[in-house]
């Protein structure tokens, strides 16, 4: 008896040991999770609080300043009685919209090429996802500014719809809400091709051909059998298309001029130089994160639910 008991403890330990090694082993990515990502939105947090100097920067003063700058409007001169600021939620409500429908056309045309792509050959796929990722070669700033090229008045498009008659005088691209979606979804289409791709590459397609065997047409089988199977993939890379679009500011303030204001232009325009409104910005950024984190809370807790109701 006394043999097990003294076996049991050094198990214990054995396993106390274990779990420390691992836990050391993943010091260093909390590490830079803590410097690169915790700190600076704490830093974010605190300034959000803070005063604005006229004079540039900050003061040492804590207030609500900015947040009520953000939801409240007080009149010309902060002394009429506050009604609700509509500005900021428009240009939140727009920005919404713009991440909601690039996700969208992402999702439509991302799941057919991600099924393609994994479909095919080992050496095609290879061939494939490398044109997939290319773009990534090239910096954001230079393929947005290669895309208002494009899409202006006097672009290529313009010119050769003109070329062919398809149309007899430019079609106006530049500065809509229909070019800054284009940019998004340029922008960020891979990040939904590849978690998909991902996800299908791993998909069993014994699954289909036992759906066929039991005279299953294709659409059946794929809304009911494959998707179904694939939605870790597809939910990560709505995710990864969504959260940037939402914080964007190249594409907006690029391609869509200052009636398509978004959140992330909005952002930087208070930290651009001196003279901005530093809380102010750091309060729309914290306003934007709370959003991001309760949607991203909901949808862990609807995962949750689902596992349990699973078993």
């Amino acid at each position: 008896m006394a043999g097990l008991i003294s076996t049991s403890a050094k198990t214990k330990a054995e396993g106390s040991i274990v779990e420390g090694r691992q836990a050391m082993l993943l010091f260093p990515a909390w590490a830079v999770i803590g410097v690169l990502l915790v700190v600076p939105v704490l830093i974010m947090l605190i300034y959000s609080f803070l005063t604005q100097d006229f004079r540039g920067g900050v003061i040492w003063e804590f207030t609500l300043e900015a947040y009520d700058q953000f939801f409240l409007d007080r009149g010309l001169f902060g002394d009429e009685a506050p009604s609700i600021e509509w500005t900021y939620i428009l240009i939140f409500w727009r920005s919404f919209l713009q991440a909601f429908f690039a996700m969208i056309f992402c999702l439509l045309i991302g799941f057919p090429t991600a099924y393609f792509i994994a479909t095919q050959s080992p050496r095609s796929r290879s061939m494939l996802l490398f044109l997939v990722t290319i773009p990534y070669w090239v910096n954001l700033l230079i393929r947005t500014v290669s895309m208002k090229f494009l899409i202006r008045d006097t672009g290529p498009i313009n010119e050769w719809l003109i070329a062919f008659s398809v149309i007899d005088e430019p079609v106006r691209m530049i500065n809509t809400a229909f070019a800054v979606q284009l940019g998004l979804f340029y922008s960020y289409l891979p990040f939904m091709v590849l978690p998909i791709y991902a996800s299908i590459e791993r998909y069993n397609f014994v699954l289909s051909e036992a759906a066929a065997d039991l005279y299953t047409g294709r659409w059946t089988t794929m809304l009911k059998v494959v998707i179904p199977s694939v939605k870790p993939g597809i939910v990560a890379g709505c995710i990864l298309v969504f959260i940037p679009s939402l914080g964007a500011f190249l594409a907006p303030d690029l391609l869509g001029g200052a009636k398509n204001f978004m959140i992330g232009s909005l952002v930087e325009e208070q930290f651009k130089g001196q003279a901005g409104d530093w809380p102010f910005g750091a309060a729309v950024s914290m306003v934007l994160l709370t959003i991001i984190m309760i949607i991203l809370l909901i949808y862990a807790r609807s995962q949750a639910r689902d596992a349990e109701g699973a078993r």
